[in-house]
């Protein structure tokens, strides 16, 4: 029988966000707005503070919208499946290339504490393919502590370092996105940030009329921009969240009946992960005994395969 470990069996939390969070309509005061993020954000609490057993691979997911959105920024053309790819397929410890290197850095995000350290800001910088001054990190990380001791509301002090970084630097909007969701967790005391407002840079909260040029940060209205893409962000992170806590649960109640050995490393890999080679090996695992262990997950609709191909397949939750 396969054993996990118990904290993935716990089942999780399914919050949303309010409909009156989401109703459309004029949106006239910053209050307002953010009013509604806090509505938003206070579904979210309780996900990023709940140690589901899925949570890697809800986190890892939202990193993944999160790059496919920076690529557009920066200009690159690849999208969620050919970010899979660059990092899913390479070989182990190879570069992922650039685009790679991009998700990367969400995923480093998602997974580690929201601390900001000269060191820690460097090699985020050379994944995003952007250099900076180490005296100007150095006070570009003593203004993220003045704003978390601040006791400015979180979504205006996301708002805040991100229009400081592009008052520094304009090229440098990537990292005021990445940083904007770390000072967001600092200042809600989460484990982890959540990557959210990247993925929202292009919808229409931060466009100023229908087909107006996009609010960058720093820009008119930019703190309500930031409270309304909040709100989208927060539905969209809950509803992913309790997509993939069905398929979890789907997932682990069909454990006890997988006889491969090794099956309790993939399993626990796709609770992890955005995605897991269909060529997995292990030492409990060979190519073809993890092949087949897909194909019948599969079968079984417990895992989904997520690049459409007949060859070098990936699956996820």
């Amino acid at each position: 029988m396969i054993r996990l470990d118990p904290v993935a069996t716990v089942p999780a939390l399914s919050p949303a966000v309010p409909a009156w969070a989401l109703a459309n309509g004029a949106v006239v005061t910053n209050a307002d707005a953010a009013f509604r993020a806090g509505a938003a954000l206070s579904a979210l609490d309780t996900l990023a503070r709940t140690q589901a057993g899925w949570d890697g691979a809800w986190r890892q997911r939202l990193a993944l919208r999160c790059a496919a959105a920076s690529m557009r920024l920066a200009g690159r053309a690849e999208d969620e499946a050919a970010l899979r790819d660059a990092w899913y397929l390479r070989p182990a410890g190879a570069d992922p290339g650039p685009a790679g290197a991009i998700l990367g850095a969400w995923r480093q995000l998602a997974g580690q504490p929201p601390a900001a350290t000269p060191d820690r800001l460097e090699k985020i910088l050379d994944q995003l393919g952007l250099h900076w001054d180490g005296e100007a990190l150095a006070g570009l990380c003593e203004h993220i502590d003045d704003l978390a001791r601040s006791g400015r509301p979180a979504p205006f002090a996301a708002a805040a370092i991100a229009a400081e970084v592009v008052a520094m630097r304009p090229d440098a909007e990537l990292l005021a996105w990445w940083l904007a969701d770390l000072v967001l967790a600092q200042r809600l005391g989460w484990p982890q940030p959540l990557p959210l407002l990247m993925a929202q840079v292009f919808a229409s909260v931060f466009r100023g009329e229908a087909g107006g040029r996009r609010i960058r940060p720093g820009g008119e209205n930019f703190e309500r921009a930031v409270c309304l893409a909040l709100v989208a962000a927060g539905a969209d992170a809950c509803r992913l969240a309790a997509e993939l806590s069905r398929r979890a649960e789907k997932l682990l109640a069909l454990a006890p009946k997988l006889r491969a050995k090794g099956a309790g490393d993939v399993i626990f890999l796709l609770l992890s992960e955005d995605a897991v080679s269909g060529s997995l090996t292990t030492k409990n695992l060979s190519r073809f005994a993890s092949r087949r262990l897909f194909e019948r997950l599969q079968q079984l609709e417990a895992v989904r395969e997520l690049s459409g191909r007949p060859t070098f397949r990936l699956f996820g939750l």
